[in-house]
């Protein structure tokens, strides 16, 4: 059997949407989306909370969110990256209970549209591929073709260099952006590398309504809406 740990990152000292990690978001907080779907994936058999606000962590209790530890303050500033989170988590756990998963699938809490089959499908992609890590991305919704840089005396120049040039959006080569919604990776690939993108790195395609990444009170306005167009 393939044991596969969730860990769900959800610091408190959120800038732009203060707390938005346990904001209201269609009957329940933010957080609770997450974790709801963490637990009717049929792929993940352990999901844990990473956080360093009791708060949060209160909350994530109360919605089913299995909360081991604290996570160290000098692991919950914005400049702290995930895989740092992951692997803090992982040495935890192994320390503390000899828990040794075989892969990580990592959510953020800001990606409440996820579906437990995205998770299911990103996992079962990590066998199918003979991958080290798979990521969840999306088709890009501005081009990176269409983008120009701006010099000091206000003239624009192409931001990547065009290889065929073209005015047309079906002539466009496809191009796909994370989307932070799922990062797997297997257990010995994060401690051998610290990241997310070791060279086998597959991609898990996701369409953009399951997408949103919520950062702005904009964000989880349109998160709302797609949740209540949804009947979730």
């Amino acid at each position: 059997m393939t044991h596969v740990l969730g860990v769900i990152c959800a610091r408190g000292g959120s800038k732009a949407l203060p707390k938005k990690n346990i904001a209201p978001l269609c009957g329940k907080p933010l957080i609770a989306w997450t974790i709801d779907a963490a637990g009717r994936s049929r792929a993940i058999t352990r999901t844990i909370v990473s956080t360093d606000d009791d708060e949060i962590a209160k909350v994530a209790r109360r919605f089913g969110g299995q909360v081991p530890f604290r996570r160290p303050k000098e692991l919950a500033g914005g400049a702290v990256s995930g895989p740092a989170v992951a692997l803090h988590a992982v040495h935890w756990l192994d320390q503390h209970e000899g828990y040794r998963p075989d892969l990580v699938v990592y959510l953020q809490p800001t990606s409440p549209l996820r579906a437990p089959e995205d998770i299911d499908a990103a996992v079962a992609l990590v066998a199918e591929r003979e991958a080290d890590a798979v990521v969840g991305v999306s088709p890009v919704r501005h081009h990176p073709y269409w983008m120009k840089t701006i010099d000091d005396s206000g003239w624009t120049s192409d931001f990547v260099e065009q290889r065929e040039p073209t005015a047309v959006r079906q002539g466009l080569p496809p191009v796909y952006s994370l989307n932070g919604a799922i990062y797997v990776v297997r257990r010995e690939v994060l401690l051998a590398t610290g990241g997310w993108f070791p060279p086998r790195t597959a991609a898990y395609i996701m369409p953009r309504e399951r997408s949103v990444d919520v950062d702005t009170a904009w964000d989880l306005a349109l998160a709302r809406v797609f949740l209540e167009t949804s009947g979730e």
